[in-house]
């Protein structure tokens, strides 16, 4: 059976949907979440609530699921549970599961926003320039070498909680102040789009990019995208893929200018708009039974339509109280 757990599922019920349609019967869809009303477990084949990921417990929770429900991969979607997954990957892979997650040295790199920059300087891949320090930054801009607006976000962080677009010098020394964050300054850059790919859990390759560009974005990502084809970004991805390793689905942030595309940062999980690479065609949950079969990915970049929109909007579950799980408690 191709059974695979999706982990901390929250919100992210077309996902479970989408999912659904492709196994079929072959195989169960099982979501968890460590609050009974979130809704995108109600969508899964079979649903538990676990603790928070900062249980000491957790991991033996989620290893019993797995042995439970003959689990053959797993995955999270959400930020911080990749690390904790990447650092149990050879406990899931013992009891037969594929952990599609990156390495731990991969996945501290996604996590940390100026721990990447620098790797991806070091190694010559186009990134947009980057300052931690205030400091580092004053000494930049009064040598001529950025300016004016800038972007800042925290440094480790995720969706676009506490990203700022600042305009003068006194804004950002006001937001280091604060010392709300933990900041990263970026020379802003406009000509936004993102991809998703899937590396194949065995070749390691990009087998499948999905590109689209950005027509609204709310907190935590984009609402209305536009796919779009560029060889030359297809070319880039697979330029510095090598660099990293990771399994399973992937969303990387690009800006383009004067001809060539900047990398921003990867999340290594599915995006929030991975539906529209869905329902255009591309089919990352095939990908993942055939490497739950063994089968290993052929390369096959770009098979969808240019000028497919997609455009997200709110839905709700409506559930009885009685038939809510019970929520975790030691």
């Amino acid at each position: 059976m191709n059974n695979i757990l999706c982990c901390n599922a929250g919100r992210r019920g077309r996902l479970m949907i989408d999912m659904r349609k492709t196994i079929g019967d072959s195989g169960n869809v099982v979501a968890t979440d460590n609050w009974s009303v979130a809704p995108a477990i109600f969508f899964a084949n079979k649903q538990y609530v676990v603790p928070k990921i900062t249980h000491p417990n957790y991991i033996q929770e989620v290893l019993g699921i797995c042995k439970k429900e003959d689990i053959k991969a797993i995955f999270t979607l959400i930020d911080p549970e990749i690390d904790l997954l990447a650092s149990n990957k050879k406990k899931f892979e013992e009891i037969g599961v594929l952990p599609l997650c990156p390495s731990k040295q991969t996945a501290d790199l996604c996590f940390d926003k100026y721990s990447m920059y620098l790797y991806l300087k070091n190694h010559g891949v186009n990134t947009p320039l980057t300052f931690h320090e205030l400091d580092d930054f004053k000494a930049a801009y009064f040598k001529g070498e950025i300016q004016f607006p800038v972007f800042i976000k925290p440094r480790t962080g995720s969706g676009s909680v506490g990203a700022h677009k600042v305009n003068t010098m006194q804004d950002l020394e006001n937001y280091y102040a604060e010392n709300a964050f933990d900041y990263i300054i970026q020379e802003f850059m406009q000509g936004d789009c993102d991809a998703d790919a899937y590396i194949d859990y065995y070749s390691k390759e990009v087998v499948s990019i999905f590109s689209k560009k950005k027509i609204e974005t709310r907190i935590g990502g984009a609402s209305k995208t536009i796919s779009f084809k560029d060889q030359r970004l297809f070319d880039f991805v697979q330029s510095f893929m090598h660099l990293f390793d990771f399994a399973g689905a992937i969303d990387m942030d690009f800006f383009f200018r004067d001809g060539e595309y900047y990398l921003s940062e990867i999340n290594p999980r599915f995006g929030g708009a991975y539906l529209h690479a869905y329902g255009a065609g591309v089919d990352f949950f095939k990908l993942i039974i055939n490497n739950i079969n063994g089968v290993t990915n052929e390369v096959c970049i770009g098979d969808y339509d240019e000028g497919v929109l997609m455009l997200m909007y709110d839905d709700v579950v409506i559930t009885k109280e009685v038939d809510l799980l019970r929520d975790y408690h030691d």
